[in-house]
Formats: structure tokens, C-alpha cells, sequence
């Protein structure tokens, strides 16, 4: 198992940019491939694995920690959707998730 983990991690890091996260200094790893395009729950990082498109983040969270139960969702405590990096991510219910987002948008909107 953990030579497939390591496939997909090397799939992934093919495609990323670091970029410089203030909010939790480190880097972000900033998807440089497709997204799932513009709009309402646009601009999150997509990817073809085992023939299917799947949202990178949640395969990488996977990737680093197992599971994610039906309903959970996972979280970038960056604020950036193409960030893919294990350590910006969070399993959450929606409504963390959403009270999250939120207070982002109260502090950007200051």
C-alpha cells in the first residue's frame, strides 16, 4: 500500500507550486493542473485517478490520514482551494465548514 500512496503523492507534486502561506507559514502546494472551473464551488484542484476526476485535495488528505466519513468535508485552513497540501487541510462537518468561510470573508471584507 505504501508504494501506491507514494505513486500518487509523486502524481500530485509533479504538479504543484509552492507558494508562501502568511497565514500558517508554510507553503502551500498550489495546483497547477485542471480545476473544477469558475463559479459557485469553482476552482478546486482536479485530477484523473483510476479513471475517474477527483478532487486532489481530498485525495491527498486521504493520501496522509485514511478515511473521510460521508459526512465530513475537508477544510483549507489556507483559505486557498488549489492548495493540496496534507498539513492546510482539515476533515470538518459542513457546518464548521461554513461558519469557517464565513469568518474569512468577514476579516477580507475589513
Amino acid at each position: 500500500m505504501g508504494d501506491r500512496r507514494a505513486e500518487i503523492e509523486a502524481k500530485v507534486k509533479a504538479r504543484i507550486n509552492e507558494v508562501w502561506c502568511e497565514s500558517l507559514q508554510s507553503y502551500c502546494w498550489e495546483w497547477a493542473g485542471p480545476t473544477s472551473g469558475n463559479g459557485r464551488g469553482g476552482d478546486y484542484a482536479r485530477m484523473c485517478l483510476d479513471g475517474q476526476t477527483v478532487a486532489v485535495h481530498r485525495v491527498m488528505f486521504t493520501n496522509a490520514n485514511g478515511f473521510i466519513p460521508g459526512k465530513k468535508q475537508i477544510d483549507h485552513r489556507c483559505r486557498n482551494r488549489r492548495c493540496v497540501n496534507p498539513d492546510h487541510l482539515e476533515m470538518v462537518t459542513h457546518k464548521q465548514n461554513q461558519k469557517r468561510r464565513d469568518e474569512a470573508m468577514r476579516v477580507a471584507a475589513e
